[in-house]
């Protein structure tokens, strides 16, 4: 098993479009890459803590290469606008991908540096090692499950059939 945080935006929607992939056996959103110890979500939404909503994502590596994760969360974001997914604006709603093994951030940037020729604008998703993660609050988690017709940016139907638990 490996783990990995992706920052895309709103976390509900992230973690909702994962947890429906063949090979992902457990997320939790939360705050991560910020300066202060354990973080509320009405901190975070001040913009003033460098955090931003991250979602870890523990999955199996042999069903789900690495590659085709990312492949997966480049379909749900765009990599060119900064601060911003969807509605949501701020710091906080940064793109990213953080990483534990220093193996991940190469797969990550060879996979970044032939994804940007598909790009006239630069992409700003932040490849930097996970530093801390703090789980958010328990209504946060599986909030879309929790609550169905919930807001979510992701579109979550472009997971094929194929690729779903």
């Amino acid at each position: 098993m490996k783990k990995i945080w992706l920052a895309g935006g709103c976390f509900w929607g992230v973690e909702a479009y994962f947890m429906q992939l063949t090979g992902v056996l457990n997320t939790v959103v939360g705050y991560g890459q910020g300066n202060t110890d354990q973080p509320t979500y009405q901190q975070v939404c001040t913009g003033t803590t460098g955090y931003t909503e991250v979602c870890e994502v523990t999955y199996d590596e042999k069903i789900l290469p690495l590659e085709k994760l990312l492949e997966h969360y480049f379909r749900i974001i765009d990599p060119t606008t900064l601060n911003r997914q969807g509605p949501d604006k701020g710091t906080q709603y940064r793109t990213g991908l953080y990483y534990l093994l220093n193996d991940d951030k190469d797969v990550i940037n060879n996979f970044i540096k032939r994804l940007q020729l598909q790009y006239t604008d630069q992409i700003v998703v932040e490849v930097e090692p996970m530093k801390c993660f703090f789980p958010a609050e328990d209504y946060h988690q599986k909030y879309l499950e929790k609550t169905p017709g919930g807001y979510c940016h992701v579109n979550l139907g472009l997971a094929k059939p194929d690729e779903r638990k």
